[in-house]
This record gives C-alpha cells, sequence and structure tokens, in this order.
C-alpha cells in the first residue's frame, strides 16, 4: 500500500535523526484523580520501557499519527530491567493509605505483546499489584491480535477477580480511513473479535475483563465536518459492540510522523477544539457508556487550537467535566469561524493554505 510505504519511509528518516532511548530515559508515571468504573479515584499511570510498538518497527511504518516509537529503546529490554523500573516508579508515589487505586500500564505499544513487554516482567508486575489490596483497576493497551484467550488466561490466575481493562486503538469504525489514512493495519472485524472474545471470557469463566475503544479525531485528508460525524458513528457504534468505554483522542502534531509532514507543508491542521467539544457532548447525550476527551495538547502549536481567549479555561473545563462526564457548556467568538469552516470546508476539503515547508 502506498500509504505503508510513506510511513516507513518516514519513520526511517526520523530513527535516523534520533537516538535510541535508555530504558531508564523511557520510563515515566504519574498519579492524579480520574474515572474508574467505581467513579473518581486515584489512578496511577506507568510508561514501561519496550522496544516499541511491534506495528511501527516492522514493514508497515506504523499509525500516520503515532512517534510513540521514537521514544522507546528500539532494542528488546530484559525483564530484569523492565521490574527494575517498574518498581522504581511503583515506589514514587504514596499509595499505600488510598482505599482504591486504578493503574494504567502503557507500554507504547501493545502489553499483550510478548516481544514488547517479556512473559517473565509482565506477570511479576502483574504479581506485584495483585498483592496490593487497594488496586481495584488494572488497565493496559493492546492491538486486538494479542487479545488471546491463553494470553488473558495467565492475567487472570494471577489478578483474580481484579477488573482489567484491554484498550485498543480502534481509531474509526470505517475501515477505510482506518487502513489508507491512519494505516492501523488491523479491520473491524478483527477489533469486533477482540471485543466478543473478551465478552465470552466474561460470561463463560467470570473474568473481570473490560473493553475501551480510543477513538481518534481528524485524521490526514479529512475535513473538520467530516471527522466530527465520523467520531460520533464510532462512538455509536462501539456502544452496539459492547465497548464498555471510550476514549477521544484528538490529533496533535507528534515529530517523524506523515501528519507532521502533510502539517509542515501547510496540508494539516489539528482539530479545532469546538469539534472535540462537539463530538463528546454529542456521545454524552447519546451514548450510554462513560466516554473521557483527552486533552493532550490543547492550546499547542501542534495541537487542537481555538484562540487564545478560551484555549485554557476549555481545557480546564474539559478535564473537570470528564470526572462528571456532564455536557460541556461554553462560547467564544471564535466559535463563529470554527461554524464556518465546518459548514464550508468540505467544499475544497481544507482552508488551510498550501505553505510548502520542507520538512527534512
Amino acid at each position: 500500500m502506498e500509504i505503508e510505504n510513506l510511513c516507513k519511509e518516514i519513520r526511517s528518516r526520523a530513527f535516523e535523526r534520533k537516538e535510541p532511548k535508555t530504558p531508564e530515559q523511557v520510563g515515566a508515571s504519574w498519579y492524579n484523580d480520574d474515572l474508574t468504573y467505581d467513579g473518581v479515584s486515584k489512578t496511577l499511570f506507568i510508561i514501561l520501557p519496550t522496544p516499541g510498538c511491534s506495528w511501527a518497527l516492522g514493514d508497515s511504518g506504523g499509525c500516520t499519527m503515532c512517534s510513540y516509537v521514537s521514544d522507546c529503546t528500539l532494542e528488546p529490554i530484559d525483564s530484569e530491567t523492565i521490574l527494575k523500573i517498574f518498581n522504581d516508579h511503583l515506589s514514587r508515589f504514596d499509595i499505600e493509605n488510598e482505599d482504591k487505586i486504578s493503574v494504567k500500564l502503557f507500554a507504547s505499544g501493545s502489553f499483550l505483546n510478548p516481544y514488547e513487554l517479556p512473559i517473565e516482567a509482565r506477570d511479576e508486575i502483574l504479581t506485584t499489584l495483585a498483592n496490593m489490596d487497594n488496586v481495584s483497576e488494572i488497565i493496559v493497551e493492546s492491538r486486538p491480535e494479542y487479545v488471546k484467550e491463553e494470553y488473558l488466561d495467565d492475567i487472570f490466575s494471577i489478578i483474580g477477580e481484579r477488573l482489567f481493562e484491554v484498550s485498543i486503538g480502534l481509531e474509526t469504525s470505517n475501515d477505510y480511513t482506518r487502513l489508507n489514512k491512519i494505516n492501523k493495519g488491523f479491520t473491524l472485524k478483527d477489533f469486533k473479535d477482540a471485543v466478543k472474545l473478551m465478552q465470552e471470557l466474561r460470561d463463560k469463566k467470570g473474568y473481570n475483563l473490560k473493553s475501551k475503544a480510543y477513538i481518534f479525531v481528524k485524521p490526514i485528508l479529512t475535513s473538520e465536518s467530516q471527522t466530527i460525524a465520523e467520531a460520533i458513528q464510532t462512538a455509536k457504534d462501539c456502544e452496539a459492540m459492547g465497548v464498555d468505554r471510550l476514549s477521544v483522542c484528538p490529533a496533535t502534531i507528534h515529530g517523524g510522523t506523515v501528519i507532521e509532514r502533510l502539517w509542515r507543508k501547510g496540508a494539516y491542521q489539528p482539530p479545532w477544539i469546538w469539534s472535540c467539544i462537539e463530538i463528546i457532548n454529542t456521545i454524552r447525550s447519546e451514548v450510554s457508556i462513560p466516554a473521557l476527551l483527552d486533552t493532550s495538547g490543547f492550546g499547542s502549536r501542534r495541537g487542537p487550537y481555538n484562540c487564545k481567549k478560551c484555549n485554557k479555561d476549555l481545557k480546564h473545563m474539559i478535564i473537570d467535566c470528564n470526572l462528571t462526564q456532564s455536557i460541556i457548556e461554553y462560547d467564544c467568538e471564535c466559535k463563529s469561524e470554527w461554524l464556518a469552516e465546518v459548514k464550508n470546508a468540505d467544499m475544497n476539503q481544507s482552508k488551510t493554505k498550501i505553505k510548502h515547508i520542507p520538512l527534512y
């Protein structure tokens, strides 16, 4: 596919310009309030050091918007090193006094892929968390091809009755967009099969197993109005499939990606914050499952942007409304400009001026 060749070419150039990071540089953690299945609770986020996403490191070149692989070691890491870094970050936070906490484990790829996270390290991490009585939820990310019964059997033999959520980057329920604009490399059927397997294991084996879908806002070659409609439809499709939660992720410009190349040439712009609000408000009004709106990069040059008057206020409001699942109500004079683009941008697909700025 042409999109795969372009992704691989840009990814290769990005690797030439960057030095691989050490495991210690990759590992990271933070701790704050988040919406869990039991309501608002403290959540510990830990980024585990891994070689990087196998999809991005392979012949596909990875997804058009993702540069997480650039923040990885690009080489396999032994279990001892991963566990040392995990335990170091786990010990940085005073979590013993909390009644319940949620732990989110990010691997900049697939937690369930044994190449990215060795089984020995995976099992030891889960054993550590299972021995902490106040850990009520464990959330991980994975591509659908690694959602396998044998892996989930092993995991639940360790964590018992704890809630385990697998988050999958569906991005959109539109196969054409996902394959040709995002280069995701799997179909809607692949996603459905993974969700169905989790539902069957929940019903047959009693696993406290949940699924979450990431919805991507504004892939390349997509207008503002198109991305609003597609994101809302994707949320409705996820509900129909039995997905338990949603996370709406607006585009930000990451280095060494197809999106960055188009952005530098003036042929792409991240979504308006107003578009993101229209999406999340509609989902919360018309879809029954919880939905979060990611605010990474909001108000920055490389992220979703309105105007200087409302960027900051809206970001804080969205974060608060994520916890309450309430509708976001706000107005600003820049909203009329957004409305004009939503109504008229499809006439020529984009109002962005072509600047032809070279990427390399």
